[in-house]
């Protein structure tokens, strides 16, 4: 270690010089073409067109053409330090959280449904991974998950 700070006192290294000398002869240089307009374009020239889309069956519907969307939670929902229970059964794990017109809603896996306003759509998509199908109607998805 003192080697290397003894060293560095004598001056500059071999490849400190080198890179000292490149960095002058290249000092005044510029490139072919720099500052020089860019030709145009010949109007008769054709361009292919290219369909830069999906194709159908690959596409993803967009926010606005969803109705909602669902995901399961399968263990105990706990909000305000108080565990979410099913109005109807008691059920209180194995929800679906469905998040439809900025509402939260949980379904309990006996069909019952009840809205959550302690929950909000920023919330839901914090939780909520990506999706993995879509579905044209609300008995296909929860066929889809399980329900």
């Amino acid at each position: 270690m003192f080697h290397r700070i003894r060293r560095r006192a004598k001056g500059p290294s071999e490849e400190q010089r080198q890179f000292a000398e490149v960095y002058a002869r290249m000092q005044n240089q510029v490139p072919a073409g720099f500052g020089e307009p860019l030709a145009e374009p010949d109007p008769t020239e054709s361009v292919a067109m290219v369909d830069d889309f999906l194709p159908p069956e690959l596409r993803v519907p967009s926010h606005d053409q969803v109705d909602g969307k669902m995901m399961p939670w399968k263990q105990p929902l706990v909000l305000d330090r108080e565990m979410v229970a099913c109005a109807e059964c008691g059920a209180y794990r194995d929800w679906l959280i469905l998040s439809t017109r900025d509402q939260i809603w949980l379904r309990c896996r006996a069909g019952h449904q009840q809205q959550e306003t302690r929950l909000d759509t920023a919330w839901y998509n914090r939780h909520s991974g990506p999706a993995d199908a879509t579905h044209a109607t609300f008995e296909d998805c929860l066929r889809h998950l399980g329900h």
